[in-house]
């Protein structure tokens, strides 16, 4: 039979040994980093759990932001401050009636140098027509430029451009009025023509709801400034061959003429003259309205000349809608949903020129 060995309880000596053999020992818990000398597969593992935690973190800061980006994006594309690369060739630069009659050729050159050292530095602004197409609100200047920079140079066979939503032809006249009248001052007889002209368009019903609109910031007296040069351009627009050299106070001393009854005089002078430059011109308007302030006045005359009057328009049987309007010097009869051919619209020319000679 085996002696048994006879159990001595350890001494604190001992004891302190055993504890120092247990600490030089490896941690088995691998995400415990506090002792270097862990096995290298537990420290892998702790540190790709770290990574994914971190990673995943990151990756819905990224969604947050990415979403936030969304919303300011979708936000500015609906308010029109998105801006666009539009094709020149897709652009309609005839979409509105220009308020501009004509380009500064030395300021465009001007602007064409800018545009070729420093870039396009305001888009233009557009609104979404059908098949691709977009119209030309403002920027009319801008677009030319490009068109000629394109002509001759690459890289500008596209322009910068706000998309304008929902816009309406009020709105989109109003956008390029203003637009213009903060880059350059349109004369003062271009703010009455345009008012002529898109109310005649049928954008308005009426001149002075066109002013009142188109013209809204500007101060009541300047308002009746541009019904005076609207009635001008109304009566005499057909005639007057250097309109825009027209001082402000030559055109308020004409329309009041045209409002006293003056319209018929001015308009065969002006009718029997070739003035070659401005000068020549209002020498021509003086002389009639000289005459006119010899000649007694006919005090039961008065009020602005005769408007565009619009007829109402007849829905035809077989599709369409025929309407007119007449003005002091032209008639416009316009047909729309519906398309005739050449010879139809001819029969027609001659019905009214056998109409006209009957009243002869």
């Amino acid at each position: 039979m085996a002696k048994r060995r006879r159990l001595t309880a350890p001494d604190a000596a001992e004891i302190e040994a055993l504890d120092e053999g247990f600490a030089a020992k490896p941690s088995v818990n691998p995400f415990d980093n506090s002792q270097n000398n862990a096995p290298p597969i537990a420290k892998v593992s702790a540190e790709t759990a770290k990574l994914r935690g971190m990673a995943a973190v990151t990756d819905r800061v990224e969604m947050a932001r990415d979403k936030a980006d969304a919303n300011k994006w979708r936000d500015a594309e609906g308010a029109g401050q998105a801006v666009h690369q539009i094709q020149l060739e897709d652009i309609d630069r005839d979409y509105l009636r220009r308020d501009r009659m004509q380009v500064d050729e030395d300021e465009l050159q001007e602007l064409i140098a800018s545009i070729r050292t420093n870039g396009l530095r305001s888009p233009v602004e557009v609104v979404a027509l059908d098949e691709g197409r977009y119209g030309l609100v403002s920027g009319f200047r801008r677009l030319e430029a490009f068109a000629r920079l394109n002509r001759s140079e690459d890289g500008f066979d596209a322009i910068p451009a706000f998309l304008r939503q929902g816009t309406d032809s009020a709105d989109a006249y109003v956008s390029m009025i203003e637009e213009n009248e903060l880059r350059a001052n349109l004369t003062p007889y271009e703010r009455g023509r345009i008012a002529v002209l898109v109310t005649g368009q049928g954008v308005f019903a009426s001149v002075e709801e066109a002013v009142d609109t188109l013209f809204a910031a500007a101060s009541k007296a300047k308002r009746s400034k541009v019904r005076s040069f609207a009635a001008v351009h109304e009566g005499l627009g057909d005639l007057l061959r250097f309109p825009n050299a027209m001082s402000e106070k030559a055109g308020l001393k004409l329309a009041a003429a045209l409002r006293t009854g003056g319209q018929g005089a001015l308009r065969k002078a002006l009718g029997s003259a070739q003035p070659d430059s401005d000068r020549a011109e209002w020498r021509v308007v003086e002389a009639a309205l000289a005459d006119l302030d010899a000649t007694p006045k006919d005090k039961a005359r008065g009020g602005r000349p005769r408007q565009v009057t619009r007829l109402k328009a007849r829905t035809l049987a077989g599709g369409g809608d025929l309407s007119a309007e007449v003005s002091p010097s032209a008639v416009r009869i316009d047909l729309k949903g519906r398309s005739l051919d050449t010879q139809s619209v001819d029969a027609l020319l001659q019905l009214i020129e056998m109409h006209l000679q009957s009243d002869t």
